[in-house]
């Protein structure tokens, strides 16, 4: 990404006066926002970090996005959005077991340390930010949610429970990740903690 602002074409839009076009990308600069906020914590991450990132002016910053806390919880629902859509796709495309592929999209044994953005701000923020919690709840839930869908799909409410174990057991090998466990060993960690979970 250039240093300079994202571009819709080549070409400069901004004009001088009320309703004037933004000259920039808003989508792409959230999703710029968001892998900064993702590498380096929501305290860690300067408001110099972010206009070079989404290749922003200080004035077209706070024009857009008024202030880093609003721009993090933006970036926060727009991660949440697309994580759901991803894993909901993972499920209805799995070949055969929709909840073993959920896990290891979740897990991803072999993602590396830095883990989920969400969790991560879980971890950082919600128990002194309600909007962070309030995101991270919701996220969550709607986790659960596909995992009950996943294993009872015309009766999601009755097996809640054990959607919330597998869903806890995913997120909870993140922490595993972020220690730096090797993948074969989250990996058989699951596929242990499967015949646990079964009927």
């Amino acid at each position: 990404m250039r240093n300079a602002e994202v571009h819709i074409s080549g070409s400069e839009k901004r004009t001088a006066g009320p309703g004037r076009p933004r000259s920039f990308d808003e989508a792409a600069a959230l999703e710029a926002a968001m892998h900064v906020f993702w590498q380096k914590g929501f305290e860690a991450t300067s408001l110099d970090d972010l206009t070079k990132a989404m290749g922003l002016s200080r004035s077209s910053f706070y024009a857009t996005f008024g202030c880093k806390q609003t721009l993090f919880l933006r970036a926060l629902e727009h991660y949440s959005k697309n994580g759901i859509r991803g894993l909901k796709e993972v499920a209805e495309t799995a070949e055969d077991d929709a909840v073993d592929a959920m896990m290891q999209a979740l897990s991803d044994p072999k993602g590396g340390p830095r883990g989920c953005l969400l969790v991560n701000c879980i971890t950082e923020l919600a128990p002194h930010d309600d909007k962070v919690a309030e995101i991270g709840r919701r996220h969550l839930e709607n986790i659960e949610d596909l995992f009950a869908r996943a294993i009872d799909p015309d009766n999601p409410d009755a097996v809640r429970d054990r959607a919330s174990a597998y869903s806890s057991l995913a997120i909870g090998t993140l922490a595993l990740r972020k220690a730096g466990v090797p993948a074969e060993r989250i990996a058989r960690t699951l596929k242990q903690a499967r015949t646990v979970l079964m009927p």
